[in-house]
């Protein structure tokens, strides 16, 4: 008797939901390519904030989506749009990280920037 082909789908080495130990490995992996004491406590501090944030909502994928909520987060937080900017690198710089280690893919899209710059 023939077996029929398989319709499964190869599944992706890739997740789209990372765990603690996930986040851990990518937010170190960030933190060692900086070289500014000021940044690595700046970073550190945004990416633990994402961290327990991401974690307490239920089972979020990694995605734009995701960032898109958390940016609504800290606006509803009425931090400044700086703030708000900077963080958002942080948690960028931590999805780069990921998809640079393998854990998450690289199709992240950008989010834009809040408040204008001014010039000198």
């Amino acid at each position: 008797m023939k077996q029929k082909p398989s319709s499964r789908r190869k599944r992706s080495s890739t997740k789209s939901v990372l765990r603690l130990p996930d986040l851990e490995h990518a937010k170190a992996a960030v933190l060692n390519s900086l070289n500014s004491t000021d940044a690595k406590r700046g970073y550190r501090h945004a990416i633990d904030e994402f961290v327990d944030w991401y974690c307490s909502e239920p089972r979020l994928a990694f995605n734009s989506i995701v960032v898109l909520r958390d940016r609504s987060h800290l606006e509803s937080r009425q931090l400044a749009p700086g703030t708000v900017n900077l963080r958002l690198g942080a948690v960028r710089r931590l999805a780069y990280e990921a998809a640079d280690c393998g854990l998450l893919s690289a199709d992240l899209g950008g989010v834009k920037k809040l408040g204008m710059r001014l010039g000198n």
